[in-house]
């Protein structure tokens, strides 16, 4: 299996060009892509501010740091760009999107900015509304154009919805994976034999453009999960119809139905649905992360019952008290 380089860590950025709205003043309006001829607005309107800085690289317990490493926990409630629409932004339009729920659209901010800009770049801004001062770091790069100050492409658009839907967990837990595919301009997000050695179950495909009325979507890359299996990633890999309570995200079945693989097998290049095609992202989760009923562990996605299935599971979480089952 091809093992792409990470060249990312611990690199320098110097070879990309400034940022022309850190060294304008461009609002956050313009930078999340208003139309063409946005200007700068006065320096005191809580301009946004990138930067460029070190950032300690996401650690797995045994040391393991790769790009394509991160964490889920961004709610299905959060899967919204309203407040970043493509057409007619204005920064007042962003500022009473985000105060609307200052606390779920700051974290949604921070897996835009996770997924977009590169590891070593932040994103500041000051909440007119509040005071309060937000600073979200990069990670993915998967949005170059878009981190440099431009519109986001289609590709970009299209590249940031199947990062945050592959980010997105109903559980609202923070579940490690790893994230595989290629940025807006087809470069593959750097991975390591020893990521893909560790996060050896392959779970979900994500794709589709949350800034069109497209959708987000998923599927999975595996086999369903048996009646006796369940997962906390249930938005990607799902039994039947578990994908079901993760909307908007629409569960579409198997990746390999609508989606071509690399050249080494390792991840989805594009998926095609409804006549669309999607530049879409792969995830791989460790296999602990899927459990089982009968080992002895009552999961927060095991039901107590009389039975051997994940919604039933008596040896895992004993009968259900009476009137329960």
């Amino acid at each position: 299996m091809q093992q792409v380089p990470n060249t990312n860590q611990g690199s320098s950025v110097s070879n990309r060009r400034p940022m022309p709205w850190a060294r304008r003043g461009f609002t956050l309006a313009c930078l999340l892509g208003a139309a063409a001829g946005c200007e700068p607005e006065d320096e005191r309107a809580a301009p946004v501010r990138a930067t460029r800085q070190s950032a300690e690289s996401l650690q797995s317990p045994n040391g393991l740091s790769v790009n394509g490493l991160s964490v889920n926990g961004l709610s299905v409630n959060g899967l919204s760009v309203n407040g970043l629409s493509v057409n007619g932004l204005s920064t007042q339009a962003f500022r009473e999107w985000f105060n609307l729920n200052p606390s779920l659209n700051e974290v949604t901010m921070r897996y835009v900015v996770r997924c977009a800009m590169a590891e070593s770049e932040s994103l500041s801004w000051s909440n007119p509304h509040t005071g309060g001062h937000h600073t979200w770091q990069g990670q993915l790069a998967l949005a170059p154009g878009w981190s440099a100050g431009l519109p986001p492409s289609l590709s970009e658009q299209q590249a940031i919805t199947a990062c945050l839907a592959a980010h997105a967990n109903k559980f609202g837990l923070h579940i490690p994976i790893s994230v595989l595919g290629r940025d807006a301009l087809g470069l593959p997000i750097p991975y390591t034999g020893r990521e893909l050695a560790m996060y050896s179950e392959r779970e979900a495909c994500f794709f589709g453009n949350l800034f069109t009325d497209e959708g987000i979507h998923a599927a999975n890359d595996r086999p369903e999960l048996r009646d006796s299996e369940s997962t906390s990633r249930a938005c990607g890999l799902s039994s039947r119809s578990e994908g079901s309570g993760c909307a908007p995200i629409a569960h579409e079945g198997a990746c390999a139905d609508f989606c071509t693989l690399d050249s080494t097998r390792t991840y989805y290049t594009h998926c095609t649905l409804n006549g669309v095609t999607y530049r879409p992202l792969t995830t791989r989760i460790l296999p602990t992360d899927i459990y089982r009923c009968g080992d002895g562990v009552c999961q927060h996605t095991e039901s107590c019952g009389t039975g051997n299935t994940f919604d039933s599971c008596a040896t895992d979480c004993g009968a259900c008290p009476k009137g329960l089952d």
